[in-house]
């Protein structure tokens, strides 16, 4: 049977089996679990958060219809008590999270949730889901961004996109990341991102020559006549721009640019650019693409290619060198109590966190402290409530104001941790409480676990 997207049942089987579980055991108080990363990928020097207007979204919608219901008592999984419980299932809960577009480091908790134990373990996969898919991508369009600071970068990436999702919301985290617009049309439409868009090859080759296929779009296109000249040959190509342009002239139609998207980029954009200028028409602008990401695009701003815009698709919205992270979605508190995992490499933080940030006086980052949420520290604290007893605190700062941020955040990074490689990591200092905390539940849970079953 067809099941929807947005449909409550997108989530882990053992969300539903645990909430069983809990049901009959009478198990509800309040539950807090936090999102966090656990370590950086290779060769990235800091993460940019993204994500948060989605689970907002998909904790405010939640709920179970009768057709859920009714796919989930043929599992044969679920007593029908609980099944009818279900049906009055909403999420009444807090969260507190950094703002989109917030650059951070591991075991730093970018969002938190306090709720109902099952409210808050219900909605871990996909909250984790939506989180995780965007803070990638983002994270590798700013570094795109910081590679060619300069350049219009459009996003092409939705033919190879995982899913028609994931081709959504990665034009939605790299335009938040800093890129000027998609190509994907519903994209653009539905999060109100600039949308571009040239032609592809086989419209040239559908026409009977290179000449009529470019006069023909120039045409049809008057105010967005970008022509893609590497068919056949570049450089003749280019030089039938410059003549093709004298005639449009005329009519009142200026040719906008020209993309390339094969070859030595740099080298064809240098003798285009050469080509088009000598041509009177130093206006025109050029554009590539072509299996770019941010390596590629730093080769070709440092060797000054005469390119003003990229295309970059692929390598971008899979993230192609590092495609997931190490990200976690752990219970911290439980009927106010502090919790922590002990697992061996995989150990948590307990209780209630915030996370400051120490700005000093030229704007630049120099450290983040991890503590307590009840501690309070110098700096800006970076956890701020969204959503309080399952309604949103406020207007949404909306994706340009998002997009904003996360400008302001790149320029804050220190010098060292814009390059591309790996460097020295970033100071995130954990709280002598917190530490203390952490001690104290270890030393309690040893002392439990060493008594003898019946023992008190």
């Amino acid at each position: 049977m067809r099941v929807p997207l947005d449909s409550a049942l997108l989530t882990d089987l053992y969300e539903l089996t645990m909430l069983q579980a809990h049901f009959d055991a009478g198990m509800n108080d309040t539950a807090t679990f936090e999102f966090f990363v656990r370590a950086l990928p290779p060769q990235r020097n800091f993460l940019m958060a993204a994500g948060l207007e989605q689970v907002l979204d998909y904790l405010e919608s939640l709920r179970f219809t009768e057709d859920d219901l009714a796919l989930l008592a043929q599992t044969h999984y679920f007593k029908p008590e609980f099944l009818r419980s279900l049906g009055t299932l909403r999420f009444t809960g807090n969260v507190d999270a950094m703002r989109e577009g917030t650059v951070f480091f591991p075991d730093e908790p970018i969002l938190r949730i306090a709720a109902p134990l099952r409210e808050a373990q219900f909605v871990e996969s996909r909250v984790m889901n939506l989180l995780h898919y965007q803070t990638v991508v983002a994270s590798k369009a700013a570094r795109i961004v910081l590679a060619a600071p300069d350049a219009r970068l459009v996003d092409f990436g939705l033919r190879r996109a995982h899913g028609s999702e994931a081709a959504l919301l990665s034009a939605r985290a790299s335009y938040l990341a800093g890129f000027s617009g998609t190509a994907t049309l519903a994209a653009g439409l539905r999060f109100d991102i600039p949308v571009h868009g040239t032609m592809a090859h086989s419209y040239v080759q559908v026409h009977p020559n290179e000449i009529q296929a470019f006069e023909d779009f120039a045409h049809s296109q008057p105010a967005n006549t970008t022509l893609l000249i590497d068919t056949y040959d570049t450089e003749i190509a280019a030089r039938k721009v410059v003549d093709l342009a004298r005639r449009v002239a005329r009519r009142g139609i200026t040719i906008k640019a020209v993309r390339i998207d094969s070859g030595d980029l740099g080298e064809h954009a240098r003798r285009v650019r050469r080509i088009l200028d000598d041509g009177g028409l130093p206006h025109v602008e050029i554009f590539a693409s072509g299996n770019l990401d941010e390596y590629r695009l730093r080769e070709l701003v440092e060797a000054h290619a005469p390119i003003d815009g990229f295309g970059v698709g692929t390598r971008m919205n899979t993230s192609a060198d590092a495609p997931y992270l190490d990200c976690a979605y752990k219970l911290v508190e439980y009927a106010h109590q502090p919790r922590r995992k002990r697992s061996e490499g995989k150990a948590t933080w307990p209780a209630r966190k915030a996370v400051y940030r120490h700005i000093d006086t030229h704007g630049v980052m120099t450290r983040d402290w991890l503590t307590l949420e009840d501690e309070g520290r110098d700096g800006t604290a970076l956890l701020e409530p969204v959503m309080v007893g399952g309604v949103r605190r406020g207007d949404s700062p909306g994706l340009a104001a998002s997009r904003d941020h996360a400008r302001c955040q790149l320029q804050a990074l220190p010098p060292r941790l814009r390059v591309l490689e790996s460097v020295d990591s970033y100071p995130v200092e954990v709280s002598d409480a917190l530490q203390h905390l952490a001690l104290r539940l270890d030393v309690r849970a040893g002392a439990a676990s060493s008594r003898k079953p019946g023992q008190r």
